[in-house]
């Protein structure tokens, strides 16, 4: 699908699809950022959408990597609906007490909570623990499998009145906005995508550690992936599972991905959703990394969110080579 490359006027409805085409009748898709985030309106996700309206929503998506749409009302089986008009339902093996169990292909967030306690941490320490720098808690959806998925379908159900917002990255933004020279040296580079990267173990025994050593999951991505849709190349990298580039030195490594990903979340490459009950956020995960809130664990408000994800494919470098497993994963494999 060809990608339109004009520029919207921010102060006004976005009318044409990313393929040049008019949008299906009463859809409006109104850019909310400069490179990211679009507003979709005129669409009852719970309805039965017609093919002119899937595509139309599929053509902003790809343009715009993220978009929105506000007061719906899918409850679970609508939402495993809409998802599956683009693509297949990733089913997770293992999901926490919070998720409904006779819809395997729904993960609720509030899932997430109950991790630490798995590890014998109160929450809060968990996840400072594994974000313990301003970068490190951008990342793509399971980016450290061969086949991380295609895109992600977020519903929010119940929200705080202030605080929660999620933020999202363009990284074919990023990538065009480096120097020709670093473009090129990217291109030819491979990174190790690891689970558990960076995590500060607590003293003496981890249980968390152990964990990781037990289920270790990593693979080998091009620095630089081609869009399977839009050929746009995108700078794949992130704060949360990239280990290593490959061939480099560690201090290089580390002085060259800080740069890089100091590049991909920019301002000018975000967009932020303030988020309601009923809200929806739809985003390819192989274009964009996002930044789940950290502003709200202290308010105590509950936030909850639904999300189901599509099965992606394996990226592919600028020279044509695919990604490669490292340990813990295989294509198609949850």
């Amino acid at each position: 699908m060809a990608m339109d490359r004009g520029t919207a006027d921010r102060g006004t409805a976005d009318r044409s699809t990313a393929d040049g085409t008019r949008p299906a009748a009463g859809i409006e898709v109104r850019p909310v950022a400069g490179h990211i985030g679009a507003e979709i309106t005129g669409v009852d996700l719970a309805g039965d959408l017609d093919d002119t309206v899937v595509a139309a929503i599929r053509a902003a998506l790809l343009r715009w990597k993220v978009v929105f749409f506000r007061e719906q009302r899918l409850d679970h089986a609508g939402h495993v609906a809409f998802a599956r008009r683009f693509g297949d339902p990733v089913v997770l093996r293992k999901r926490g007490g919070a998720s409904p169990p006779e819809f395997p292909e729904i993960e609720t967030t509030a899932d997430r909570l109950e991790l630490g306690g798995k590890f014998g941490m109160e929450h809060d320490e968990w996840l400072r623990r594994r974000r313990h720098t301003l970068l490190r808690g951008w990342h793509c959806d399971h980016g450290a499998r061969i086949d991380p998925p295609a895109a992600t379908i977020l519903r929010a159900e119940t929200v705080p009145p202030y605080g929660g917002d999620t933020t999202w990255s363009n990284l074919a933004a990023a990538y065009a906005g480096l120097s020709a020279p670093v473009r090129e040296f990217a291109d030819g580079l491979r990174a190790e995508h690891r689970l558990g990267v960076g995590y500060q173990p607590r003293p003496g025994d981890d249980a968390y550690v152990r964990h990781l050593l037990d289920h270790q999951v990593a693979t080998l991505h091009p620095l630089v992936r081609v869009h399977p849709e839009s050929g746009e190349r995108i700078l794949y990298v992130n704060g949360y599972y990239v280990e290593q580039i490959v061939d480099l030195s560690r201090a290089e490594s580390a002085a060259i991905l800080e740069m890089l990903l100091a590049e991909a979340t920019r301002p000018e490459y975000t967009v932020r959703f303030r988020w309601e009950p009923g809200s929806v956020a739809f985003w390819d995960n192989r274009a964009t990394i996002h930044l789940a809130p950290s502003d709200n664990a202290h308010l105590d408000f509950p936030r909850t969110m639904h999300r189901v994800m599509l099965t992606g494919e394996v990226p592919v470098g600028v020279d044509g080579k695919p990604s490669e497993p490292v340990v813990g994963t295989e294509v198609g494999r949850w």
